[in-house]
């Protein structure tokens, strides 16, 4: 396996066991590009990979590995001779009150969902600059706009996700460098089963706000409305498209709650501006604090 004489882009899919990373990885490699299928366990990816044996290529990857993420990075570009498209997909959802996860718990939370885009994104970004050229797919949620019960710390990453990757877009642009935001809602993939999604201790007190979102979450698994298949799709013609967006909402519920949100932020903005813009110092001459 080489480089060769390949038009397609190459792509570098972390989490790709499963869900979202698993569906791209697959839709990118169906439409004649080549992958590297990362995850955790490099059984996990060769299924994928091994439908193509001259395109894909399955790594084993703990994005909460640094020196891991340099070595994974560097052994696409050593096999594939460039490395175009990075999809930070890998994470998970803990789900509890912000009182019910330990400490431990919310560390790991932070470390795969955020740190591990950090790493991943810090690893890729000295090729994308020698090449001059990139995209970026950060992965986000719904949640990194919409805050979430019982998922404090899960919206924290996606928060943080989104503001990490607002900065890096306008870092890069002038280097040929594109970044672009994805927001899913409810997709039907393995996100909140058992073999995906953790579950905290429950305090009593948190039922009526956090053990009803935990109920709800549990019912929606295998009902989300989002096809993890067509949101590949839409993600693979974004990269595609000669401007990207910033952001990819993803999903009815998404296009739906992200725009409420929005809404409502901007429903407060221009209902304290007044008060907001009363705390600089005054500008006009004669009034106190003025300089001049």
């Amino acid at each position: 396996m080489s480089g060769g004489n390949h038009t397609g882009k190459v792509w570098f899919v972390t989490g790709a066991s499963s869900g979202f990373g698993r569906a791209i990885a697959k839709t990118a490699l169906a439409s004649g590009d080549r992958v590297v299928v990362s995850a955790r366990s490099e059984d996990d990816a060769h299924d994928v990979a091994d439908e193509y044996p001259e395109r894909g290529l399955a790594l084993a990857l703990d994005v909460t590995d640094a020196d891991m993420a340099r070595s994974a990075v560097a052994k696409a570009v050593s096999t594939f001779g460039r490395v175009d498209v990075v999809v930070n997909n890998a994470g998970y959802g803990h789900v509890g009150a912000i009182e019910e996860l330990s400490d431990c718990e919310l560390r790991d939370q932070l470390e795969v969902n955020l740190f591990g885009v950090i790493n991943v994104t810090r690893a890729a970004l000295p090729h994308m600059r020698e090449q001059r050229s990139g995209h970026l797919v950060q992965m986000s949620s719904l949640n990194g706009i919409e805050g979430l019960v019982g998922g404090g710390y899960y919206a924290a990453s996606k928060f943080a996700i989104e503001g990490f990757s607002e900065s890096l877009a306008e870092e890069v642009a002038h280097l040929g460098i594109n970044v672009t935001i994805v927001e899913p809602g409810p997709h039907r993939t393995r996100f909140a089963n058992d073999e995906s999604a953790r579950w905290a201790s429950p305090i009593d007190d948190y039922t009526d706000s956090v053990g009803r979102a935990r109920e709800a979450i549990k019912q929606l698994d295998g009902h989300q409305p989002g096809d993890p298949d067509r949101a590949a799709d839409a993600i693979v013609a974004a990269v595609r498209t000669p401007s990207p967006p910033r952001r990819l909402p993803l999903g009815s519920l998404a296009v739906e709650h992200i725009g409420a949100r929005l809404t409502a932020q901007l429903d407060d903005l221009r209902a304290w501006s007044d008060v907001s813009v009363s705390t600089d110092f005054p500008t006009r001459e004669g009034e106190r604090g003025s300089t001049s």
